[in-house]
């Protein structure tokens, strides 16, 4: 079992200094995002992409401190009938598995996307749940687009020797155990399995060993990224629909793609994402551990941190700490 982390939260750290502080945190692994949504502040893209010499002085930075590049994170909507985000999230997405291969990064992390709800859409649309009638057109819209899209992914990774893993996000097609089991009766897949996030999980209420065991060993990879629930689920429920729009002229604003960023957070969330031990335990993490384990020994679980109430160092600290500890248990 590989402990890591996600760097996108120490964007503001070069890679030296990033591979230090996970290493003071007792971590190896790490996991660095290559496209998408967000910006790739510890990857050059094309300059590894086109020469030999600087991958071979960029995996010796994590050489020299015992530390592995387990994986690329690619995390977009390359199904999106949106302009500027479908194609050049697909393009991403392409040369981070062909970069993967390269630097010798045996997966790739992304989502399954989502496409529009007709032709001619020019917005992604989420069918939350489908009891209309309308729905299941959207999802017989939808579903074909999908298929064929992650049928030649899956052979473009093969023959580039890379598994890609999706992560069962909410907003996407695919983003639990029966939208995952459909993608893969469809389209036969051999290297699209899941990466293993918790928090999205936790928030549908689900039980996260559960998900693991049921999907076996199509569990490619995992995140520890932790959740807690607030009073606002008393009367809203999990899907949480307070959420605000930004300005384009605020300060701060997390994008998500050219001329997109996050929404702002409820001021009374039903849950929110927290510091892996924040929102679950020690004892809850050793579960979820043991059935990973049961996966694959080798199981890499990389830190995600996204508490927006606590400090990076002070989250990764105790998400590092959580983790060891329960790792000790396993």
């Amino acid at each position: 079992m590989k402990l890591g982390a996600y760097t996108a939260c120490l964007a503001d750290q070069s890679v030296p200094e990033m591979l230090d502080t996970l290493r003071g945190l007792g971590l190896t692994s790490v996991e660095v995002n290559s496209g998408g949504f967000i910006p790739v502040p510890h990857l050059h893209v094309d300059g590894l992409l086109a020469s030999a010499s600087a991958r071979e002085d960029y995996l010796g930075l994590y050489a020299e401190r015992g530390m592995e590049l387990t994986a690329l994170n690619c995390n977009g909507n390359p199904l999106s009938p949106n302009a500027s985000d479908g194609p050049k999230h697909d393009h991403d997405l392409r040369r981070s598995i062909e970069l993967a291969a390269l630097l010798g990064a045996e997966h790739v992390i992304t989502v399954s996307g989502l496409p529009g709800a007709e032709p001619g859409a020019t917005l992604p649309t989420w069918v939350v749940n489908a009891w209309h009638g309308q729905d299941q057109q959207i999802l017989a819209h939808q579903w074909p687009i999908a298929v064929a899209y992650w049928r030649e992914i899956d052979r473009f990774a093969r023959d580039h020797d890379v598994r890609v893993a999706l992560e069962l996000h909410p907003r996407n097609l695919v983003f639990n155990t029966t939208t995952y089991q459909r993608l893969l009766d469809e389209t036969g897949a051999t290297n699209v399995g899941v990466e293993m996030d918790t928090s999205h999980l936790m928030w549908q209420q689900m039980d996260v060993p559960t998900v693991i065991r049921t999907l076996g060993d199509r569990v490619f990879f995992a995140a520890a990224k932790d959740v807690a629930l607030f009073d606002g689920v008393r009367t809203k429920g999990v899907l949480d629909v307070d959420f605000g729009a930004v300005p384009p002229d605020a300060e701060d604003k997390v994008p998500v793609g050219y001329h997109h960023w996050c929404a702002s957070w409820p001021d009374d969330p039903a849950w929110r994402f927290v510091a892996v031990g924040a929102g679950h335990g020690v004892d809850y993490w050793v579960e979820v551990l043991r059935a990973l384990k049961e996966v694959d020994e080798d199981m890499v679980i990389n830190i995600e941190h996204e508490d927006a109430a606590m400090s990076t160092m002070d989250g990764l600290r105790m998400a590092a700490t959580t983790l060891l500890e329960a790792a000790a248990r396993t």
